[in-house]
């Protein structure tokens, strides 16, 4: 019996035919997801710290809380959030299951971040290069590396959701510019890398909006811009630098200015200044009586505060985030109004915020 030849050509494509489903190409977008994970998870740490906690009867008593973060120089430096950093006896876990000791190096409460040291003579370590956040667009990939619920690494994956959103830290400060993503973030993820498309770091995860308690895709990250400069300066003195003005301020609302008789209806009105601080040196008026609104008492005559270097200010915030743009000792000028109806503009050297200072002090 004569066997019928089939033609090479018919035969590949029978062979593509019958060839199992499933085996399809990774796409491009794909392999970039890989080989990022693969590159940077590395450079990417657990941190273990010792927490206090409190029972129903809110007797106190020891707990582990976890989070990630990520090593910025091949010196051990690791940056991370302050709120992952528990009382004491930090252990930081490397990629490769190796355990080390950690040092909190310095915190900073306005921006919740912390850097933490380890040492690491004979380990050669992967670190996370740091990019630039000032020109990010809403849609563009971004890439958290972390450690979720203790659970161990992963990877997820979103994109830019906003940019240039408002986040109020701990302590009262506002934190700028800070990074919204759809990118999922779960308790254990705050601290590590929010990671562009090229690898680079363009964010440290820091908060979830969650109205349950669970992730609801709506993530924080810290831009990497601020990260570097407070990173930067927990290094050089444990501490990171802010503006003082010495002086503090409440909002001004206009049944606050037509009670109190002020010819201005909004802006930021100095109830008090710190003796020989920088807003007494510049001659700015504190309050010198008080006027009741309601059932409060608030000081009266003190100058209000309604534009700052030309920037036009409604309330505390908005002055604050203009004096934050500066450094202790750079000037600013002040565009004031007073309790008779004069306005000038007032010329203030800024110091350096005081690390302990009385509440509400700005």
């Amino acid at each position: 019996m004569r066997h019928m030849r089939i033609p090479s050509l018919m035969l590949v494509l029978l062979c593509l035919t019958w060839a199992p489903s499933g085996a399809s190409a990774l796409t491009d977008e794909e392999m970039n997801n890989i080989e990022l994970y693969s590159r940077l998870d590395p450079g990417v740490v657990k941190i273990t710290s010792r927490i206090i906690e409190h029972d129903l009867l809110m007797k106190a008593f020891p707990a582990e809380g976890t989070g990630s973060g990520s090593i910025i120089d091949s010196r051990g430096y690791i940056l991370t959030n302050k709120h992952v950093i528990g009382t004491d006896k930090l252990r930081v876990t490397l990629a490769n299951g190796k355990k080390f000791e950690g040092k909190l190096v310095g915190s900073d409460p306005g921006s919740d971040l912390a850097v933490v040291k380890i040492e690491v003579p004979d380990e050669e370590l992967t670190v996370i290069p740091m990019g630039d956040s000032a020109n990010l667009k809403v849609g563009q990939k971004a890439l958290s590396i972390g450690d979720p619920f203790g659970l161990g690494k992963s990877l997820s994956v979103g994109v830019i959701s906003s940019v240039g959103r408002t986040m109020k830290a701990a302590n009262g400060f506002l934190v700028e510019n800070v990074i919204q993503t759809d990118a999922s973030i779960n308790p254990g993820n705050s601290g590590g890398p929010l990671i562009d498309s090229s690898g680079k770091m363009i964010g440290i995860t820091t908060a979830i909006f969650s109205p349950t308690g669970a992730s609801v895709g709506i993530g924080f990250a810290i831009p990497v811009n601020l990260a570097r400069k407070v990173a930067a300066e927990l290094i050089q003195k444990g501490y990171y630098s802010y503006t003082w003005l010495g002086a503090t301020l409440i909002n001004l609302f206009p049944e606050f200015a037509q009670t109190l008789k002020l010819p201005v209806t909004s802006g930021a009105l100095v109830v008090e200044t710190v003796h020989g601080g920088p807003a007494e040196k510049a001659g700015l008026k504190s309050g010198s009586g008080e006027g009741r609104i309601g059932k409060g008492v608030v000081m009266t005559g003190g100058d209000v505060i309604v534009s700052v270097n030309g920037v036009q200010v409604s309330d505390v915030d908005g002055a604050l985030r203009e004096i934050h743009r500066l450094r202790p000792g750079d000037s600013v000028r002040l565009g004031i109004v007073r309790s008779d109806g004069t306005s000038k503009i007032v010329a203030v050297t800024l110091g350096e915020r005081p690390r302990q200072i009385t509440t509400g002090q700005q």
